[in-house]
């Protein structure tokens, strides 16, 4: 029986309803990416854990690999935050941190872990990574919360409206990044890129 593709992308692409902003800092650089393989790891309220699954080919998932922290935030959609919210996901979804500082524009105070917590998000938690699953092109780091708060109200900003509410040129530009990224990961999980 062959894999209906479209079924199972729809299914998966519903349990990814918010971008997650991702922050770290390893050997006194910061850097992050917008991500939306993220949650919740425990059922145990007094001892919360988090979850992230970031590929390899970017420069956050060594860097969480060697540091072993992270910061989760979601993004607000509440309107008079919501440049700020797109911003982020801009400046940390449009390029790459080996290509140079993506923190320099973004509101951010240290952390607890010595992470950047990002001052305009929806909300936060800070983790300290207590196990990981290499998966091929990605690895689930799995993280016991240390510290969170909530920045302001409101609603948390879904994929759908963001998406909606950027330019088509960076869309473009995104697209042309994820290329590698793609590539990359089909490398490790098939030993060869794949077709797309």
């Amino acid at each position: 029986m062959k894999l209906d593709l479209d079924a199972a992308n729809n299914v998966l692409s519903g349990l990814r309803p918010f971008p997650v902003a991702v922050t770290t800092v390893d050997g006194g650089f910061a850097n992050g990416l917008m991500s939306l393989s993220a949650g919740a790891a425990s059922i145990i309220p007094e001892a919360p854990r988090a979850t992230i699954s970031l590929t390899k080919y970017n420069k956050t998932h060594d860097m969480v690999a060697s540091s072993g922290i992270f910061v989760m935030h979601l993004l607000t959609a509440q309107e008079e935050y919501l440049d700020a919210s797109l911003h982020i996901l801009r400046t940390l979804g449009g390029s790459s941190g080996r290509d140079g500082d993506k923190m320099g524009t973004l509101r951010t105070r240290t952390g607890i872990t010595g992470a950047p917590v990002l001052l305009d998000a929806h909300s936060y938690v800070e983790a300290r990574v207590c196990a990981s699953l290499d998966i091929q092109e990605s690895t689930v780091f799995v993280g016991d919360v240390v510290a969170a708060g909530t920045l302001c109200g409101g609603e948390r900003l879904r994929v759908g409206p963001a998406w909606g509410k950027l330019p088509a040129e960076w869309i473009e530009q995104y697209e042309t990044n994820h290329v590698p990224q793609l590539e990359s990961a089909r490398s490790h999980r098939f030993g060869h890129p794949q077709a797309g």
